[in-house]
């Protein structure tokens, strides 16, 4: 019932056409049970009256209830399945939409696979338990009335006989549904954590290749599938002594039922039609004990499922948006945080008692060694996270007070590591401005020097890039995604080593570029570079966490200290 009781918002807007299927279903039910009465009639009237005007009155009314039960299959089995795919491609969407407001914690705790996982395979599990089977519940309900009520009028002592083993078929299936949940969820992970393996090395065949690990993943990929098999199996084996049990009880209650009534038909109490019928009956209740059974397992099953997708939709994001918060239109770029620790993991602070000021329009360099804390920086200027303790503040107000998609409006990314997105050149640089034509999206890809090699590829700006950028060189995918966020036009950069994968004249051409889109913006940087570094109008170095220098170029030389230090290595540095 949790469950039903969750999916109602999503099968609310159907339950008209649900409840017109659900009669529908009930009338093929009803008509099927008349179906059996019937013939228990034409029997009688074919071995015992010999009536042949009857006869051909009682077949003309079969041949007619037939077609109107086919009718009636033909309307429900149709809004059925408009029903259940339209509620599952409700709720799928739901699940993405809410996937998206949560926020890079969550997804840095889960592996994709996993998550794919659960938004495809374990909602698929769910589809036909929450439209179909209540349905089909509906359908084995009035099969189960009718058939006791027609038993009970014909002959309640036979009936009897079928209703002993009612209680026993509870009490097995109880015992045998613990064991179906367990290993249902069981499977429902194990299948999880093979998508999330094939995903992996699929997304990193590259790296598989040059490593010449490809024995090692299959013999990893055979190890999931293999678990996976055991466990399947193990339900296999469950659901092969389950069934037949339920079935051999409702079959031999049906045994039972002919050996009595024999005895009556030859003692002359009960006609060979109505016997004939009875037995009919007796058939068609083994369905609903049959239909329970299967359906108490599709529960058990779909349980696990849910859990699973349910984990999602009840996870929180750590973000959201104060009651009150402002929406920023526009921002002068005045940045400051004061007294900032943060840690991905609270046990262990990445950033201790962090204080800096960024005036609008400056330029900001973040220098340090690997692992000082230059990364998670940009992640807190962005508001990908909030700190443990201390503030950040943007114009004289917390970030916490504002809107997070009015600052996510303000702000351009450059990340080190170039996200592309399947689809054409056009497509990917436009994410930056959804509404830009086409002669916009050519000026941002030459301010990012980027038009001229978009424009000798064959299909130029509509040239597909393949799954993240793969149909393009490193340097390629960097300057495309200057491009975006040169065309988003924002009033604060972010540039997480934006030129890493440019060479020195690539490097040039681009750097001229957001030194023009930098004017009159507030711009932090993580940057390698000497040359990006230099003309940086204040420099925050970084180590292990804390702020330890600071100051320009030529002010941080003259105290000879780590930037020193890290400025004298680079400079050694072999060029590139």
């Amino acid at each position: 019932m949790l469950i039903f009781k969750r999916f109602l918002p999503f099968v609310r807007p159907y339950l008209t056409r649900l409840m017109l299927a659900g009669l529908l279903v009930s009338g093929v039910a009803a008509i099927n049970l008349a179906l059996v009465r019937l013939a228990g009639s034409l029997w009688d009237v074919v071995t015992v009256q010999h009536d042949a005007d009857k006869m051909t009155q009682l077949i003309s009314l079969f041949l007619g209830l037939v077609i109107l039960q086919g009718l009636c299959s033909m309307g429900h089995s149709y809004l059925t399945a408009w029903v259940s795919q339209n509620v599952i491609a409700e709720f799928r969407k739901h699940l993405f939409a809410h996937l998206q407001t949560l926020t890079i914690s969550f997804f840095s705790r889960r592996r994709t696979g996993e998550l794919l996982s659960r938004l495809m395979s374990d909602v698929t599990v769910i589809q036909s338990l929450v439209t179909e089977t209540p349905l089909d519940a509906v359908k084995q309900l009035v099969t189960f009335v009718g058939g006791i009520t027609f038993l009970l009028l014909m002959n309640w002592r036979l009936c009897l006989l079928i209703l002993v083993l009612l209680p026993l078929l509870v009490v097995i299936s109880k015992l045998f549904g613990r064991r179906l949940k367990s290993l249902s969820t069981s499977i429902q992970d194990q299948t999880a954590a093979l998508s999330t393996l094939a995903e992996e090395v699929i997304s990193g065949i590259r790296i598989v290749k040059s490593f010449v690990q490809a024995p090692r993943e299959r013999e990893r990929f055979a190890d999931q599938v293999d678990q996976t098999l055991r466990l399947t199996l193990s339900r296999a084996g469950i659901m092969a002594v389950f069934i037949p049990v339920i079935s051999l009880m409702t079959f031999s209650s049906a045994t039972a039922v002919l050996w009595y009534g024999g005895r009556q038909v030859i003692d002359g109490t009960v006609t060979p039609g109505d016997l004939f019928a009875f037995i009919l009956f007796a058939g068609i209740l083994i369905g609903p004990f049959s239909s329970a059974a299967r359906v108490f397992t599709q529960i058990k099953e779909a349980q696990g499922a849910t859990q699973r997708v349910f984990e999602i939709l009840d996870a929180q994001p750590e973000l959201y948006d104060r009651p009150g918060a402002q929406t920023l239109v526009s921002v002068d770029g005045h940045v400051r945080m004061e007294h900032v620790t943060f840690g991905y993991d609270p046990r262990h602070a990445v950033l201790t008692n962090l204080s800096f000021e960024a005036k609008p329009g400056e330029l900001v360099a973040l220098v340090g060694p690997t692992g000082a804390g230059k990364t998670t920086v940009i992640n807190l200027l962005h508001r990908f996270y909030d700190p443990t303790d201390g503030r950040l503040i943007i114009d004289g107000t917390d970030f916490r007070d504002v809107r997070l998609e009015s600052w996510y409006r303000q702000i351009a990314l450059v990340p080190q590591e170039t996200i592309l997105f399947g689809g054409t050149i056009l497509d990917n640089i436009r994410y930056g401005k959804m509404d830009a034509d086409e002669a916009t999206v050519w000026e941002a890809s030459k301010a990012a020097h980027a038009h001229d090699f978009i424009t000798t590829l064959p299909d130029g700006y509509r040239t597909v890039v393949g799954e993240k950028g793969v149909n393009l060189s490193g340097g390629q995918r960097q300057r495309i995604a200057i491009a975006r966020a040169i065309l988003k036009d924002p009033r604060i950069l972010l540039l997480d080593e934006a030129t890493s994968s440019l060479d020195t004249d690539s490097e040039r051409l681009v750097q001229e570029a957001l030194q023009r889109l930098m004017e009159g913006r507030t711009t932090f940087v993580v940057a390698h570079r000497l040359s990006t570094i230099q003309r940086a109008d204040r420099i925050l170095v970084l180590d292990k966490g804390k702020l330890v220098e600071e100051g320009t170029h030529a002010q941080l030389l003259e105290r000879q200290g780590l930037y020193h230090y890290l400025y004298t290595i680079r400079l050694n540095e072999p060029a590139t």
